[in-house]
């Protein structure tokens, strides 16, 4: 009798190590590269592809913005923004962050928990959260 495919599962388990990166589609890329390195400062770090693109170094992880003709809008819940799909970032002050946005002119909402976050959008559209640390 054949082993089925989820016993061969149990006998070779695969290990994750750690979280490498997440990309994110933004169709202007000097416009997206403004958002993330000068509005939320994120460190930006070489990449040697052909294809247009930046990549961003956040702790351990990298951000890669995926420069595309058109960006698709998903949204479920045009209210409730974290309760998209979305991107989570650690910040030390978050009426720190808060200010930057506001002085950049960026949207955001606080988070409806009552914890310490907020959610933001960056200009094609993608939710990043920004929940203190």
């Amino acid at each position: 009798m054949p082993v089925s495919w989820w016993l061969k599962l149990a006998y070779h388990p695969m290990q994750v190590n750690a979280f490498l990166h997440s990309a994110i589609l933004v169709t202007d890329l000097s416009r997206s590269e403004r958002f993330y390195g000068e509005v939320l400062g994120l460190s930006r770090v070489d990449r040697n592809l052909r294809n247009p693109g930046a990549w961003y170094q956040v702790g351990a992880a990298q951000l890669h913005l995926i420069l595309t003709a058109a960006y698709p809008d998903d949204r479920v819940d045009s209210e409730r923004w974290g309760r998209n799909r979305h991107l989570a970032l650690a910040v030390a002050s978050l009426s720190a962050a808060k200010e930057r946005l506001l002085d950049h002119g960026c949207p955001f909402q606080m988070s409806a928990s009552g914890r310490p976050a907020l959610f933001t959008e960056d200009p094609d559209g993608n939710i990043i959260e920004l929940g203190e640390v």
